[in-house]
């Protein structure tokens, strides 16, 4: 599993079509705030859903703070997804270093 920062999404994401962002937050939390173009799939719904994703595709996992993404990351890796990126501190992260305009909980 890779580590991204904010500022590393936030390039990948200007330098191309980017990678699917997967937000493991709970509804209450994204409509709080979100990365646009980030598809919500709470936490405890990923066993159940993650045989729709592609594991050959890019992904990156986001949370609040980074914790949550890096057990899902760590869970999709064991079911051997390949490129699995975890965004370090999250969307509080994000919030803070690339969108300071962002709404924080």
């Amino acid at each position: 599993m890779r580590h991204w920062t904010p500022k590393e999404l936030k390039h990948s994401l200007e330098a191309s079509e980017g990678p699917l962002m997967v937000d493991v937050r709970e509804p209450w939390e994204h409509e709080i705030c979100r990365i646009d173009g980030a598809r919500l799939i709470p936490m405890g719904q990923i066993p159940a859903l993650a045989g729709r994703l592609d594991p050959d595709q890019t992904i990156v996992v986001v949370c609040h703070h980074g914790v949550r993404s890096y057990q899902v990351a760590y869970y999709l890796e064991r079911l051997g997804f390949r490129d699995v990126i975890n965004l370090t501190g999250g969307i509080d992260a994000w919030a803070r270093e690339v969108d300071r305009d962002m709404a924080v909980y």
